[in-house]
């Protein structure tokens, strides 16, 4: 049987923690759905379409892997999709006690599809999208966190905002 993945979360930026789950995650599953929920009460720094652009270009040689955007319920967009795994990215114990209470709702409102927690590579276990934004806008080096097309797009949506 086929095993569908999806990989939830705003990507705002994609990261290469993000991109470190995502190229081992395809060794596992059969197909990887990075999906983008759409959340009208976030402001992201990228707007839907170009996280959607951005992710399938650093994606793009992966091909098992799609760039979708949802809203609602993960559950419900999962099972539309046939989808019998959510993924699940954990840094640090931090994570774990949200993601806990999350896996557990999804567990009891879909018990079918399964939560599959990942820890990135060490290299990247403390890189986080709101990390790489704060040292972007603060004039850092966000080089090794990010994906050149990203570093790049970074500096370009900074410099537009007055912010770098």
């Amino acid at each position: 049987m086929k095993v569908i993945a999806v990989y939830p979360g705003t990507f705002d930026p994609i990261t290469n923690g993000h991109l470190d789950i995502i190229s081992r995650g395809v060794r596992l599953f059969d197909d990887i759905i990075l999906a983008i929920l759409r959340n009208p009460d976030k402001e992201p720094l990228f707007p839907l379409e170009e996280r959607m652009e951005i992710l399938s270009s650093v994606v793009a040689r992966l091909p098992n892997v799609r760039v979708e955007s949802f809203d609602g319920l993960l559950i419900d967009y999962a099972r539309s999709r046939g989808a019998r795994v959510i993924v699940r990215g954990l840094r640090a114990l931090s994570d774990f006690e949200y993601e806990y209470q999350m896996a557990l709702m999804n567990q009891r409102l879909g018990p079918d599809i399964d939560t599959f927690f990942m820890m990135p590579s060490e290299a990247y276990s403390y890189v986080s999208s709101r990390l790489v934004k704060e040292v972007a806008r603060l004039g850092g080096d966000v080089t090794g966190l990010v994906p050149p097309e990203v570093e790049a797009r970074l500096k370009r949506r900074l410099a537009v905002m007055g912010r770098a």
